[in-house]
């Protein structure tokens, strides 16, 4: 397009709010909602989809945004980090596990680690710790060792099934 920016609008579910914007095609979703919503809970790292720092959840399903295209997004319900909570600030239960099992040291991993976990929990309370393992796999933590990670995901899953 011999430097012409495309720019296609878009209208999607971001947090339980709707948003429409007008946005580069070539703008990858963490982006988006990093600059254009200004939701930085969203941690972009590697941006090829190795570390998992950038994952949120897109219609239920944990994706990494730094591999989504913004545009991709249209019509999708979005939750990032700062929509775990509910909105008079009680925390989801794996955001409280997180706090109460010392889930996390310096907290760079730890928005993706947490959408993928709210995510696999939300859809299967009762898994396992091969299972939490397992959907955390591809997230990469360098600080904790995950022993704290999984006993925070275990103990929400409890929590979880207690609720249901």
């Amino acid at each position: 397009m011999d430097g012409i920016e495309e720019k296609r609008r878009i209208r999607l579910v971001v947090n339980g709010r709707t948003v429409e914007r007008e946005v580069s095609t070539r703008k990858h979703l963490g982006d988006f909602l990093r600059e254009d919503l200004r939701l930085t809970g969203t941690h972009l790292a590697c941006e090829h989809g190795v570390c998992g720092s950038c994952t949120v959840i897109a219609d239920g399903v944990p994706v990494r945004s730094c591999l989504m295209l913004a545009v991709q997004a249209e019509g999708m319900v979005i939750r990032t980090v700062e929509g775990l909570a509910e909105p008079d600030g009680t925390l989801h239960p794996i955001q409280e596990a997180f706090h109460e099992k010392h889930g996390l040291q310096c907290g760079f991993c730890t928005p993706g680690m947490l959408t993928t976990l709210a995510a696999v929990i939300e859809e299967n309370p009762s898994i396992d710790e091969a299972g939490i393992r397992d959907a955390i796999s591809g997230n990469i933590c360098r600080c904790t060792g995950y022993e704290t990670i999984v006993d925070a995901a275990l103990s929400a899953a409890a929590t979880m099934r207690q609720g249901a």
